[in-house]
C-alpha cells in the first residue's frame, strides 16, 4: 500500500457574515477556516477545514504550504507521531523569538494551528487509506452523541421574544440543548436573560453558559449562585484572561456548577496546568487550533486520570469523531444558525445527521464529511507564496 504524502496545500477562507453576533467580551463579523489538503501515493486525499483564525491565517497557510510541506512529502502518512515532532521542533518557520511575550505567544499559536491543521489531514487520509471512519481507528466507544448550539448571542434589537423563537427552533430541529452567551450583561441581569431561557425551554433542554473570559472572581461566583436551581450543565471560561490558574478553582469551589476551560490553550502543556491547579471539571480544548488529533487525544488520556470530561470548542466535522472514540467524551457543538456558520451549511458535501438530540457519526472512511469544492473556489482567499 502507497501511503506516502506526496503532496500537501492550505488554502485560507473568509468571508463576510450578514450581520454582528456578539458574546461575553468580543463580537464575530466573519467566518474564517482553513481547508488543508494532504495527497497520498495511493489516490487518498486528507482534505479538511477547522479553525476560525482572522489575524493569522495566512501566516499559517505559509507554513504549511512551505516549511512543513517539505518536511511531510516523502513521508509514510501512517508516521503521525514522528510528523508532530518533526513540525514541533521546525527550526525554518521564520517565527523570529522577538523577546516579547505576547508577540512570542502568538507565533506559538501560529505552529500549532499549522501543525494542527496536517495532523488532522493526515489523520483523515489514514482512515480514507483503511477504508474506516476515523473515531474506530481512534477507539470507537460511541457512534453518536449529544450535540447543542452555541447561541444566545447579543444582538442589536434582539429581546426576549426573538431570543425565545431562537431557542424553540434549536428544540425543534433536534438539538439536546443550547451553549448560551453570557459575560457582556451584569451578573444579575444575564441571570435573568438563563431564567427565561430556562422558562422557554423547559427542564427537559440542556443549557450551558459561556462568558468568554468576562467577569472577575466575585462576579461569576455571583453569577453561579444566581442560576443555582436552573440546571445549568456548566459554566465556561468565566474568569478574566489573566486570573485562570488561580480564579477557576476559586469559582470552581464556590459555584455548585462545572466549570469548563481549555478553548484559549493551544497545547497538553496548558491543559496540563489547568488539571494540576483543580481549575477545571471538563476540558474544551479545540483539536483545530491546538495541535491536531495527535494532540487532542493526548490530553484526553490525561484528563482521564483527573476524572475530567472532555467537550470540544465548535468545529463538529472534527469534534464528533474525537468526543466518540473516548468514554469521556461529551456533547458535540454546532453553530446551528446559517447566518452565524455559512460554512457548517455549505462547505461539507453531507453534514452529519442530526436526530432526537444526538448527532450520529459519520460512517465513510476518515472523517467522512467530503467538502464541495466549488465553496472552496468561491471563498477562498490569496494564498502567500
Amino acid at each position: 500500500m502507497k501511503t506516502q504524502i506526496i503532496d500537501v496545500r492550505a488554502i485560507p477562507l473568509e468571508l463576510t457574515l450578514n450581520r454582528v453576533f456578539g458574546g461575553g467580551t468580543y463580537a464575530v463579523y466573519s467566518r474564517y477556516t482553513l481547508v488543508t489538503e494532504v495527497r497520498l501515493a495511493n489516490g487518498a486525499l486528507g482534505q479538511i477545514y477547522g479553525g476560525d483564525e482572522e489575524k493569522h491565517q495566512k501566516e499559517v497557510a505559509r507554513i504549511i504550504n512551505g516549511p512543513f510541506r517539505d518536511l511531510l512529502i516523502g513521508q509514510d502518512v501512517f508516521d503521525v507521531e514522528r510528523h508532530w515532532e518533526a513540525m514541533f521542533r521546525c527550526s525554518s518557520l521564520n517565527l523570529v523569538n522577538r523577546g516579547i511575550h505576547t508577540l512570542d505567544l502568538a507565533n506559538k499559536a501560529i505552529l500549532m494551528q499549522a501543525i494542527a491543521a496536517l495532523d488532522i489531514a493526515c489523520w483523515d487520509a489514514i482512515g480514507k487509506s483503511l477504508n474506516k471512519p476515523l473515531y474506530k481507528l481512534l477507539g470507537g466507544y460511541a457512534d453518536r452523541l449529544p450535540v447543542i448550539a452555541i447561541g444566545g448571542y447579543y444582538g442589536d434589537g434582539k429581546g426576549e421574544h426573538e431570543f425565545a423563537d431562537e431557542l424553540l427552533c434549536y428544540k425543534r430541529t433536534g438539538l439536546a440543548g443550547i451553549k448560551m452567551k453570557v459575560g457582556r450583561l451584569s451578573p444579575a441581569d444575564d441571570a435573568e436573560r438563563v431564567r427565561f431561557a430556562r422558562e422557554t425551554v423547559g427542564e427537559d433542554f440542556i443549557i450551558a453558559c459561556d462568558a468568554n473570559q468576562a467577569w472577575t472572581v466575585e462576579q461569576a461566583i455571583d453569577f453561579a449562585r444566581r442560576v443555582g436551581g436552573l440546571g445549568i450543565r456548566w459554566l465556561e471560561e468565566p474568569v478574566q484572561w489573566y486570573d485562570q490558574l488561580q480564579g477557576l478553582p476559586e469559582v470552581r469551589r464556590f459555584a455548585g456548577i462545572p466549570i469548563v476551560a481549555g478553548q484559549g490553550e493551544i497545547s497538553r502543556f496548558g491543559c496540563r496546568d489547568l488539571l494540576l491547579a483543580g481549575a477545571v471539571d471538563i476540558l474544551n480544548v479545540d483539536a483545530t487550533i491546538a495541535g491536531g488529533i495527535t494532540e487532542w487525544r493526548r490530553i484526553a488520556a490525561m484528563a482521564s486520570m483527573f476524572n475530567v470530561s472532555m467537550a470540544h470548542h465548535e468545529e463538529p466535522q472534527v469534534s464528533v469523531h474525537l468526543l466518540a472514540s473516548v468514554p469521556h467524551g461529551l456533547y458535540v457543538e454546532v453553530f446551528a444558525d446559517p447566518a452565524r456558520d455559512p460554512l457548517w451549511f455549505e462547505l461539507p458535501a453531507q453534514r452529519p445527521e442530526i436526530r432526537d438530540g444526538f448527532m450520529h457519526v459519520p460512517q465513510g472512511p476518515g472523517l467522512g464529511i467530503p467538502l464541495n469544492e466549488h465553496v472552496i473556489e468561491r471563498y477562498r482567499a490569496l494564498v502567500p507564496a
